[in-house]
């Protein structure tokens, strides 16, 4: 999926950015949580399974061709003026790349891909790019360790809520996949802001529970949503 295409698909204006932004706004003056928010079109390339795949499926397409073997050197012989042995090999080696490449492209469709893309595959990518950027947001490096990253990978449709250390050892996971369940059913609606308004406010609740304000909170994370680019992009 190309960068624009996605932000086209995201359907969100800067007044749903401001709104997103105050949104966490309100929700760290509750707490002396951080809420680091990012999504992501896909959390890895998949060239290797989209190759992988292209590769097998012509295997498959040359194995179903291959008993026409004498039909085809026929037909080239007469095309070509002429029998030549490396005729018939030439043509499966050409029909091999072709078939290659074309399927190669369509495995890149985002629908066909993920349906190649093994879950397993994905999960792994989804949480090595959340960790990846829970690291380069510097969220792991608040204060008091109190931060929390709301990361959604778009292909994958996948949420990834990770807490530092700080946090997890009074809030269980289990809470925040909780609302990354519920955030993950809003985004298959298509409702892109209402799910990161809805994600908010419920961690912002649940950081006010267990991490009331303390006065004046300083402001260490980014408090807008963060709309990432891929590395084959960037």
């Amino acid at each position: 999926m190309k960068y624009r295409t996605f932000i086209r698909k995201l359907s969100l204006g800067q007044d749903d950015l401001e709104q997103i932004k105050h949104a966490v706004q309100e929700a760290e003056a509750k707490t002396s949580g951080e809420i680091a928010l990012a999504i992501i079109p896909e959390s890895a390339s998949y060239a290797f399974w989209e190759l992988l795949m292209a590769l097998v499926t012509s295997i498959l397409l040359l194995t179903a061709v291959f008993p026409l073997a004498d039909s085809v050197y026929a037909w080239l012989s007469s095309v070509a003026w002429g029998e030549r042995p490396w005729y018939l090999v030439a043509f499966y080696l050409l029909l091999c790349a072709v078939s290659v490449g074309l399927l190669y492209v369509a495995y890149n469709i985002p629908f066909i891909d993920s349906l190649i893309v093994p879950q397993r595959a994905k999960d792994h990518a989804v949480y090595a790019r959340a960790m990846r950027y829970f690291t380069e947001s510097g969220v792991y490096a608040t204060t008091s360790h109190s931060g929390i990253l709301i990361f959604v990978s778009y292909f994958e449709h996948q949420v990834r809520i990770v807490a530092d250390r700080g946090i997890s050892q009074k809030i269980s996971q289990d809470l925040w996949n909780l609302i990354a369940d519920e955030m993950a059913e809003q985004l298959a609606k298509k409702n892109v802001k209402e799910a990161f308004l809805g994600a908010v406010t419920r961690a912002g609740d649940l950081l006010a529970e267990y991490f009331p304000s303390q006065g004046q909170n300083q402001n260490e994370l980014s408090d807008g949503l963060v709309i990432l680019e891929n590395d084959v992009w960037a």
